[in-house]
This record gives structure tokens, C-alpha cells and sequence, in this order.
């Protein structure tokens, strides 16, 4: 699974800010006892993010998470798309079928254990045709950023979730239960952010190409797209040999800062 989390939370991650507002506040417990709480959920975090001590209950959760994201998360990611392109005027994913949230319908068994083993990869495309849209371009733009704004929106919702719990075991401590469930939450953002990150890369046949075709002349889209297959393995080369692991985690780190300091401000935990 990816470790966007670097080897430890820095003093300015939003993370290490879990055990800040709970120190002084009466919920039965020493403020001695309410830091141990606090220093367990950071040794938690930090636990997961650096792959240490990884155990069957934390594979289990890693497996769920994904599994989640595989039959409800991709599916959506695909929805979108489709979604938004009907939006447009393009009825093509309406017609085939595809604008649907059954997972059967988009799943890739290949791009669903690629997200297993390395954290990001991919469902069937849904159908689109630039030539419904008024404005090609802007059109196939708007559609391709639907997906990893999915993706964001799905990640928002499990950090909310993850620093609720997190917020109320910094005051009653973590048992069993909730560390699992924390794994599977946090697991799940990660999953999410990864796969915005990852489709967001500007080389086809990513997200991220389609948004950047918007930008370009039509010549130079042309030329894009001619050399789409050499550029496609010239990213799979990248990924294989890991000269981009350390721009990802670095992409990953300041999506996922962002969105846990975003889930924090209903619970007070942090700003922005």
C-alpha cells in the first residue's frame, strides 16, 4: 500500500494536531491519562503510514478498504464521467448502459489488484464522444476531472469519519474495535488519494491528459495523442523503477494535509 505519510508526522501535519485540543478537557480522565490516549492515536498513524508492524488485522483492513473502494469508490469514479458528459450532451455511457453505480458493470480485475498491490488503478472507461459536446475540449475536460474529484469527495467523507473517531478516542482511549475500523478508514483515504493523484498525471490514457487538452492547440493535441502509447510506457517505466515514488508522496502528502485539515474543523481539531 502507498506511505504518503513519509517515515513519521511532521510537527505541522494536520495528523500530529489529533492530540492538541483534548489535554485540558473533562471527560472523566487525568490530563496524564488524556496524552497517553493521544500519543497512542499518533503511534497508530504513524504505525500505518510507515508499514510497521503490520499484522493479519491491518492486512485485513487494507484488503477491505480496497475492496470497498473496488465495488463502491470506482464504480462512482466511472459514474461521474458518464455523469457529467450526459450533462453535457453526450449520451453514449446513458446508452451502453454505464451510467449506473453497479460495480459488475466497470470492474477490471487486473486495475482492482493493481489497487491492492500498489495503491492505484483502474475500472472499464465509460464511453464518451467529444463530438456531442459544444466545445470538445472544455467538454472532454470537465469530464475527465469528474473522476478524481470523486475520488477527493470519497476521501473527504472517510477522513471525516476517520478524525471522528479519532477525536473521540483521543478522550476514551482506542480499543480493538475501533483501531480495525480506524485502519480501514485510513486505509481508504489513502486508497482515494491515490487514485486522484494517479489520474491526474497529464499522460494519456489518464484524467489528467484529457484536462490538459484543453490547454493545447488542436495541432499540439494531435501530436499528443499520436504519441500517447510511447508516453504511456514512458510513465510505466517511471512508475516500475520508482523515480516517481517521491513526487507522488509528495502530491499525496499535500492532498491528504489539505483534506484532514478539512474533516478537522467540524470536531475543532485543527484549522485551515
Amino acid at each position: 500500500m502507498p506511505k504518503f505519510f513519509g517515515t513519521g508526522i511532521p510537527c505541522d501535519s494536520p495528523l500530529a494536531a489529533f492530540s492538541k485540543p483534548y489535554y485540558n478537557r473533562g471527560a472523566g480522565k487525568s490530563c496524564k491519562e488524556k496524552k497517553e490516549n493521544c500519543r497512542m492515536l499518533i503511534n497508530v498513524i504513524q504505525s500505518l503510514s510507515d508499514g510497521r508492524g503490520v499484522d493479519w488485522g491491518q492486512a485485513l483492513a487494507q484488503v477491505l478498504s480496497v475492496g470497498f473502494v473496488v465495488l463502491c469508490v470506482l464504480p462512482l469514479h466511472e459514474f461521474a464521467h458518464g455523469w457529467v458528459a450526459c450533462k453535457l450532451g453526450d449520451p453514449t455511457a446513458k446508452n451502453a448502459g454505464r451510467l449506473t453505480l453497479n460495480p459488475f458493470k466497470s470492474l477490471d480485475p487486473l486495475g482492482a489488484l493493481a489497487i491492492l498491490l500498489v495503491g492505484f488503478g483502474w475500472a472499464k472507461p465509460v464511453p464518451v464522444n467529444p463530438r456531442y459536446f459544444k466545445t470538445p475540449k472544455r467538454g472532454m475536460a470537465l469530464t475527465a476531472l469528474a473522476g478524481p474529484l470523486s475520488n477527493l469527495l470519497a476521501a473527504l467523507l472517510g477522513a471525516f469519519l476517520a478524525t471522528g473517531m479519532a477525536a473521540g478516542s483521543a478522550r476514551h482511549g482506542f480499543n480493538a474495535a475501533t483501531y480495525f475500523i480506524f485502519q480501514v478508514l485510513y486505509y481508504y483515504v489513502v486508497v482515494n488519494i491515490s487514485l486522484a493523484v494517479f489520474n491526474l498525471v497529464p499522460v494519456p490514457p489518464l484524467d489528467g491528459s484529457r484536462i490538459v487538452g484543453m490547454f493545447l492547440s488542436d495541432r499540439a493535441l494531435a501530436a499528443f495523442y499520436k504519441n500517447q502509447q510511447a508516453l504511456s510506457f514512458i510513465l510505466m517505466i517511471l512508475l516500475v523503477s520508482g523515480k516517481l515514488s517521491g513526487p507522488f508522496s509528495m502530491a499525496q502528502q499535500a492532498v491528504a494535509n489539505v483534506i484532514f485539515r478539512v474533516a478537522g474543523l467540524p470536531f475543532g481539531l485543527f484549522g485551515l
